[in-house]
């Protein structure tokens, strides 16, 4: 079995049980998250365009008062007992709206939905970011290179397991009792983070070691980004992709509204859209996401997407239709699950430990949806309440934007190499003083 493990990943024997447990981790918190996010996507498309964009400010106030107490919390609790209280909340609330959708009048159901999608939109961030900071702190830029891609694999065969729960149960169990489900995951992975090795030291033998808190302050992530080129060109790019998805969705939320007439008809819609995305993303993720970052490096594939990108849109302008959003989507998406996901991972692999978490919270969570807040208010200003634009206009408007994020994505793999090297010419450095110091006593 290690024979063949061995031909599918590059792992080492002590790197296994921490590969297997990221897998794991990934593919229950991603199945958990996929469970939910066609019937938030649903809700979505239920409501007119125009409430849209105040939905995204909704959820950009939550995510700041999120992102503070997360921060608060981060500085004065160790990893391992942070993100099981992380995932514990996030249970609690999901617990809640069960009870809310179980029992609410139909009027209530309505602003139910509505805050269950903005509640969606803000722990999915935390979701995934908290998993890539704990993955980024425990494995090496080298080790990511290598491990990264399988990791991921978890993750995208849990979001077809996921959103496959959702297209099959939605019309039986309906969507209070598939958030139970979800929430049931959670309660696992709470379990599981204890599992993880601290490190991989001396040969074989994992040797543990006592963690302290990630410490800082609550603003740190955001000063940090401030005075750091690098960063702030992470944050940019974080806010060029989402401001560019949100795009990308307004138009999916408008052509599903027009051509699909009943929530169950968009929620099995859009859960055959995920299973899509993730299969070709598996078939990526095993066949070529290794191979193309060993072979072309960090900044073919972090590029990837927004080239891809850039293509849609001009697809979009030419051709509007559900078909031709839906394959645009499909592709986008698949690019950036696993092309850029794993890419821009290992951009963090370069940060001290308390920018892994705290600039990683702030790029993944307020940068995403300060990139949402921009896409949602620009499409609206371009759009047909605004400046009366067409959707092929917009999309037009969409592909220079692209083109500049994929000038920044080169410019950020680079700057990642230089510190890489910097960093392991002084590691270098740290080790020949210690094997000189001994001789010359």
């Amino acid at each position: 079995m290690k024979e063949v493990f061995s031909k599918i990943v590059d792992v080492k024997a002590n790197e296994i049980r921490a590969l297997w447990l990221g897998f794991a981790f990934h593919f229950i918190i991603l199945t958990a998250y996929y469970i939910v996010k066609p019937i938030r996507d649903a809700i979505a498309a239920s409501n007119r365009l125009e409430t849209l964009p105040w939905m995204f400010t909704a959820t950009l106030v939550v995510m700041l008062i999120a992102n503070t107490i997360f921060a608060a919390i981060v500085a004065r609790m160790e990893r391992r007992k942070f993100i099981p209280f992380a995932y514990a909340f996030f249970i609690l609330v999901l617990a809640l709206f069960f009870m809310l959708m179980r029992t609410g009048s139909p009027a209530q159901q309505v602003w139910t939905g509505r805050a269950f999608y903005v509640w969606v939109s803000v722990f999915n961030l935390f979701n995934t970011a908290i998993f890539w900071a704990f993955m980024t702190d425990l494995f090496t830029v080298e080790q990511g290179k290598r491990l990264y891609a399988f990791i991921a694999v978890g993750g995208t065969l849990g979001a077809i397991v996921g959103a496959y729960i959702t297209k099959n149960l939605i019309r039986g169990m309906g969507p209070a009792n598939l958030v139970a489900i979800s929430a049931t995951l959670f309660a696992i992975v709470c379990v599981l983070v204890r599992f993880f090795p601290n490190s991989f030291t001396e040969g074989n033998r994992i040797v543990p070691a006592r963690e302290q808190p990630i410490g800082g302050t609550v603003w740190s992530g955001i000063t940090h980004i401030a005075r750091s080129p690098y960063l702030f060109g992470l944050a940019a790019a974080i806010m060029l992709y989402t401001a560019t998805s949100t795009w990308a969705y307004f138009q999916q939320t408008s052509l599903a509204g027009e051509a699909l007439k009943t929530s169950a008809d968009r929620t099995v819609f859009l859960s055959n859209l995920e299973i899509w995305v993730n299969v070709i993303t598996l078939a990526i993720q095993i066949f070529l996401t290794g191979r193309l970052l060993k072979w072309f490096g960090v900044a073919f594939t972090l590029t990837a997407l927004p080239f891809v990108s850039m293509l849609g849109f001009a697809a979009m302008a030419i051709a509007p239709s559900l078909t031709m959003l839906a394959f645009f989507q499909v592709t986008r998406r698949a690019a950036a699950y696993a092309l850029m996901r794993p890419s821009r991972e290992i951009l963090f692999t370069v940060l001290k430990r308390e920018d892994k978490y705290k600039v990683k919270s702030v790029t993944d969570t307020l940068g995403y949806r300060v990139g949402d807040q921009l896409g949602a208010w620009s499409y609206g200003g371009l759009g047909p309440n605004g400046l009366g634009l067409s959707l092929n206009a917009i999309s037009w408007i969409a592909v220079p934007v692209t083109a500049g994020w994929c000038v920044l994505s080169l410019w950020l793999a680079r700057k990642q190499r230089a510190v890489a090297d910097a960093q392991m010419k002084r590691d270098r450095s740290a080790l020949l003083g210690d094997i000189a110091t001994p001789e010359a006593a």
